[in-house]
């Protein structure tokens, strides 16, 4: 099997993870986007965790004339109600959840691996752990949309999964308007879902960082 390229880091490499986080870069990024964060989080020496940061392939861009570049998906249209390229994004979801399997393979269980995604990246999470068979620990969806709302096929297993939303109150990208939407739609659903927002753009700030070590700290312990 072909897997994505990724870059992995664990925050104790001299011992046997146990726990996993995938976590998904946005349009235009790589797998170096957020591997500099890991040791922002400052995690504990007892929760020892691997990360992987894949890079999503390179594909032509419509909104930005064809131009080629890292994408997990194409963008047809920048507009709220934006149409969706629903087949490249659940291709690209598959492909995360190749890596879930082959952490699950390597020893850590379903239930300690937390899919995360920035943007583009969350939008592909969104999918991947609600369609996702097996009950894993958690959904850290940053500065996205629930793309995929209208057509995905959602699985038991993670109904009362863990969901954290965090979006920039500033955000000129991806309007903070599209984070509550989602927060909305899965209470709607019967999530278990919480939102935080931050004075800040399509980005992520250091209070933002702390909260989310707390949150892998309480879903990883």
């Amino acid at each position: 099997m072909t897997y994505l390229p990724y870059v992995e880091l664990q925050t104790n490499p001299k011992l046997t993870a146990s726990a996993a986080v995938i976590w998904l870069h946005g349009l235009g990024a790589n797998g170096h986007d957020f591997a500099s964060v890991v040791p922002e989080l400052d995690l504990p020496d007892d929760i020892n965790v691997r990360f992987i940061f894949p890079h999503a392939p390179s594909i032509p861009i419509t909104v930005n004339n064809g131009y080629v570049m890292p994408a997990w998906y194409d963008i047809f249209e920048m507009s709220l109600g934006r149409k969706v390229d629903v087949v490249q994004l659940r291709a690209s979801a598959n492909k995360v959840v190749e890596l879930i399997e082959r952490e699950i393979a390597q020893g850590i269980p379903s239930d300690k691996i937390i899919v995360a995604g920035f943007s583009q990246g969350g939008a592909v999470a969104y999918e991947t752990v609600l369609s996702f068979d097996q009950p894993l620990a958690g959904l850290l969806v940053l500065s996205s949309y629930f793309a995929t709302s209208a057509t995905i096929v959602t699985h038991e297993a993670n109904k009362k999964t863990p969901i954290l939303i965090q979006h920039g109150s500033e955000d000129s990208v991806v309007s903070e308007m599209l984070g509550q939407r989602a927060y909305r739609q899965l209470m709607d659903l019967g999530y278990n879902v919480a939102y935080e927002s931050y004075v800040m753009d399509h980005t992520l700030c250091a209070e933002q960082i702390t909260s989310i070590s707390h949150w892998l700290q309480e879903r990883l312990k």
